[in-house]
């Protein structure tokens, strides 16, 4: 009979310390699944008394990385793109008043996440996010409704110039007011679908909204 000596017992075979690192890194990565687990549960079960005194604790656990968007099932699955978009007047050197092209800031969230196995929080969370407070906080006149309204604008506006400041006035002047819209695109049925959907995006265009020293990145100046 063939033996096969200490491989059909590999754990006895190995070292003493080797195995108090293997049982203790088993330990940790069962306390790990065991917490996020009972962090998930506590997130998304009916409000008790433990998670209202842990909301804090539960929120910073489970956002933005484990966020639960529930609009992927029915009754009313997400079935649109939405892009942010901004251009920008800027005053030249020689004083006269340029308006600068759209630029699509989802675009460039969607080029720096592709093929990018750990994108950062910011690229996939920041806009996206400040556009959903905005539209919650505005009515349909785009009228900000109470203080976060206020708020979520000049999020927008902030996020917006830190994002473009450098490349509106990397020919010199400065940005002198800033325009948002978004780009709505309803996703298309699939080929076996006989559902019909307008390809034609849908666009909700801002207005106008003057440039402030508070909305420039820290450190920046809009000479």
């Amino acid at each position: 009979m063939q033996s096969y000596g200490d491989e059909s017992r590999p754990l006895a075979a190995l070292s003493l310390p080797s195995r108090i690192v293997i049982g203790a890194a088993a330990c940790a990565i069962a306390v790990s699944v065991a917490l996020h687990l009972a962090m998930m549960f506590l997130h998304v079960a009916p409000s008790n008394t433990l998670s209202k005194q842990q909301s804090k604790l539960i929120s910073d656990y489970v956002y933005p990385e484990y966020e639960q968007n529930w609009k992927l099932f029915a009754p009313n699955p997400l079935q649109q793109n939405i892009a942010v978009q901004a251009r920008a007047r800027v005053r030249t050197q020689d004083g006269t008043l340029q308006t600068t092209g759209w630029t699509d800031l989802t675009a460039q969230d969607g080029r720096a996440i592709l093929h990018n196995p750990l994108p950062s929080h910011t690229q996939q969370n920041q806009l996206r996010r400040g556009w959903e407070l905005f539209t919650n906080t505005h009515d349909a006149q785009d009228r900000p409704i109470g203080r976060r309204g206020e708020l979520s604008e000049r999020y927008i506006r902030r996020i917006v110039m830190l994002r473009m400041s450098a490349e509106w006035t990397k020919g010199g002047g400065r940005v002198e007011e800033i325009q948002v819209r978004s780009q709505t695109t309803a996703v298309q049925p699939p080929p076996w679908s006989d559902e019909k959907i307008s390809d034609k995006p849908v666009y909700r265009v801002l207005p106008w909204w003057q440039v402030t020293a508070n909305d420039l990145p820290e450190g920046a100046t809009n000479k």
